[in-house]
């Protein structure tokens, strides 16, 4: 089977107003919806993000792909890597690491790739998971990702979450999720607010939701020695603490110092920042993004290579639909090293989705493998052309929450080690 032709469809889908330590989400999400078409005539999906220098890349690797097999992994990693040359994308919003032209190579690749095996299962009669070595889990774990948010955009209506700014107004959220999804762990986004007021949040959770796991995520915001002195206060409460301080080194300074884990998707994003981050015992739970680690099997490969070295794994979500979520539960039901309930901002996109209804659900906070060969999933394409139609008339073209907050606060600054 070879390609025959390839579609790339960017969309926007409404976001609500979350807070992070680069600012706040924008009223419009964007990604990247890519379709492969054999010479045989099956389909497969793909999806990726959607700022324009990401889609442009996109587009341009798409084109040296006609006549390509779907199962030639290095030929297609190839072409795409010959189509991005020496260019390097940079996360606008920050909250995903370092760039660097590995990185640039591997995102772009990872919507092809994921379709490419979505056409293997089918032409197989085969679950991607089956692809990847068989499920060891019949469904995965998500967890309720918790997000200091305002009531809605400002000039806008209240939306359904409403505002969460405050350790009442957190526990209330993880409520709303838990008793519409059944999440039996919780994640926290800070970097928002001041440390102590984070922890205050972290408790509140752990005393209204007990034995359920915690963890929390301040995007680097705060200095080696701050996260050392709130890890301590946290000390048998929290799972594990996600990227506190900045880099490598300061997270190995503190990981020294904290009594539980350290977790990453910002200072070990690519291949080459494996070497030196076991080395100096920086983490120990590495947050797998098969968007941006290559695909589903080099995401698999590097779950194998942290299995060899002791590092645990859950997985990192941002803002996504169903396309994402069928490929991350195909990937965590196939790792048998998956730690940890894994990520996921489903439940923000408030059942907006180009994915036609029925494969994907969530059951006590877990989405079964869908049933179907390849990701098991189909395309709604009356949804994905409103979507399509929303990117057209938005004026979103890249994410950057940081200036959206600076229209509102012209004095904002994101927090890098700030605390």
């Amino acid at each position: 089977m070879r390609i025959r032709e390839v579609h790339v469809t960017p969309v926007a889908f409404r976001d609500p107003p979350l807070l992070n330590a680069t600012g706040v989400h924008e009223p419009w999400a964007l990604r990247t919806v890519v379709e492969v078409v054999t010479d045989e005539g099956l389909t497969g999906l793909g999806e990726t993000y959607g700022d324009l220098s990401h889609l442009d890349r996109v587009r341009a690797a798409a084109r040296e792909l006609t006549g390509v097999s779907v199962h030639a992994h290095h030929a297609l990693y190839a072409a795409v890597a010959a189509s991005v040359g020496a260019d390097v994308v940079t996360d606008q919003h920050g909250l995903t690491g370092a760039g660097s032209n590995q990185k640039t190579v591997d995102a772009v690749f990872s919507p092809f790739e994921v379709a490419c095996l979505d056409i293997r299962g089918k032409a197989a009669g085969l679950r991607v998971a089956d692809l990847l070595g068989g499920p060891v889990r019949d469904a995965v774990p998500y967890s309720a990702y918790l997000f200091y948010k305002w009531a809605g955009h400002p000039d806008a209506k209240e939306d359904r979450f409403g505002a969460a700014l405050d350790p009442d107004g957190i526990v209330a959220q993880a409520r709303l999720f838990i008793e519409e999804y059944g999440f039996a762990s919780i994640k926290l986004k800070g970097g928002v607010f001041a440390p102590d007021e984070e922890a205050e949040a972290v408790r509140a959770l752990h005393d209204a939701f007990p034995g359920l796991p915690l963890r929390i995520d301040p995007n680097a915001a705060w200095t080696p020695a701050t996260s050392i002195r709130i890890g301590n206060a946290l000390g048998g409460v929290l799972e594990y603490l996600e990227d506190p301080a900045p880099g490598i080194g300061g997270m190995a300074e503190v990981a020294a110092r904290v009594p539980m884990r350290l977790a990453t998707n910002m200072c070990v994003v690519t291949h080459d920042h494996l070497p030196p981050a076991i080395a100096q015992r920086a983490i120990g739970v590495l947050l797998l993004d098969h968007h941006y680690w290559g695909g589903l099997l080099r995401s698999a490969q590097v779950a194998a290579l942290c299995g060899t070295f002791g590092l645990e794994l859950s997985m990192h979500s941002n803002s996504h639909l169903g396309i994402s979520l069928a490929a991350m539960t195909h990937l965590a039901a196939a790792t048998p090293n998956l730690n940890h309930a894994c990520d996921t901002h489903t439940p923000w996109q408030d059942g907006q989705d180009v994915v036609a209804p029925g494969a994907l659900r969530f059951t006590g906070g877990a989405v079964p493998v869908p049933e179907g060969p390849g990701l098991g999933i189909e395309l709604d394409r009356d949804a994905l052309a409103v979507m399509h139609e929303q990117y057209r008339t938005c004026t979103v073209r890249r994410r950057d929450d940081t200036a959206y907050m600076r229209s509102f606060d012209p004095d904002f600054q994101a927090k890098r080690a700030h605390w």
